[in-house]
């Protein structure tokens, strides 16, 4: 299994159109920390399954017949917009799982063209992809939204027998809800990807008057306290939070520090 970090900024990307913050002015001059929106790649046994659909280069990026299935986390725009564009396509249709929400995203699921939506996925009812595992989890957001436990299993040389490793993608959450907390904390996860939009200092730079609808910095700490992941990647980033980063490097280390687009866990 092949796990690819497409994006990890949140809706307004890296760097922000018209902001001259520190942050954007570094992904401006560097490319290599620039953020498209955050979604993910999975590839295994030859197939590809996408954890979002919102690459601005979606159709340029996959090529007819390379995508295999379509995962969501939730329908807000900034998630499926490349889906509006897709499913005009011609070809094979396109299987689309995704959480229960009968209002879906505009007029998706009245004109789905090449999109084949499945049945409605349901809380912590595991299903299969090529092997892999999937239970989606609850998250806490302003519209219904799945993360993803992928449990795949791997082979010990020196044990010869079976393992199995989990990657948890915890996107557009604000804390978490206790069950899905309770969930993952009986397992060992190897990979956290968790959403982390705001830094410690969001409300007192808003005045406390800002509504959170993802996390901040100590959010995230209070989940790896409770999870103990072996690694964590902050995704859905904001260029409020990567300037905090910049003048806080002392707050992260090789385990445990801000995700970025291309990363790949294999």
């Amino acid at each position: 299994m092949k796990f690819t970090l497409l994006g990890s900024g949140n809706t307004g990307m890296l760097p922000v159109y018209g902001c001259d913050c520190i942050a954007c002015q570094r992904a401006s001059e560097q490319p290599q920390y620039r953020r498209q929106k955050t979604s993910a790649l999975i590839e295994h046994n030859g197939k590809q399954l996408l954890l979002d659909a919102n690459c601005d280069d979606l159709l340029q990026r996959f090529p007819s017949g390379s995508i295999d299935r379509i995962l969501l986390t939730h329908y807000h725009m900034d998630h499926v917009h490349g889906l509006f564009d897709l499913r005009w396509g011609v070809g094979e249709r396109i299987a689309v799982d995704g959480p229960p929400d009968e209002q879906g995203c505009d007029d998706l699921f009245k004109h789905s063209g090449l999109l084949d939506f499945q049945p409605p996925l349901m809380a912590f009812q595991t299903f299969e992809w090529q092997g892999i595992q999937i239970t989606p989890l609850p998250m806490q957001h302003s519209k219904i939204c799945f993360g993803y436990c992928f449990t795949y299993p791997v082979q010990n040389s020196s044990q010869s027998q079976k393992q199995q490793k989990r990657l948890a993608y915890l996107t557009d959450t604000v804390g978490l809800p206790a069950d899905t907390q309770a969930w993952l904390a009986q397992y060992d996860i190897d990979v956290l990807l968790v959403d982390c939009n705001h830094s410690p200092k969001y409300l007192a730079l808003t005045n406390h008057k800002a509504k959170k609808n993802h996390n901040d910095l100590n959010d995230v700490l209070d989940i790896v306290a409770a999870i103990k992941p072996k690694q964590t990647r902050l995704i859905h980033i904001s260029h409020e939070l990567e300037c905090w980063a910049m003048r806080h490097p002392e707050a992260f280390n090789t385990e445990y520090k801000l995700g970025y687009d291309g990363e790949v866990f294999d």
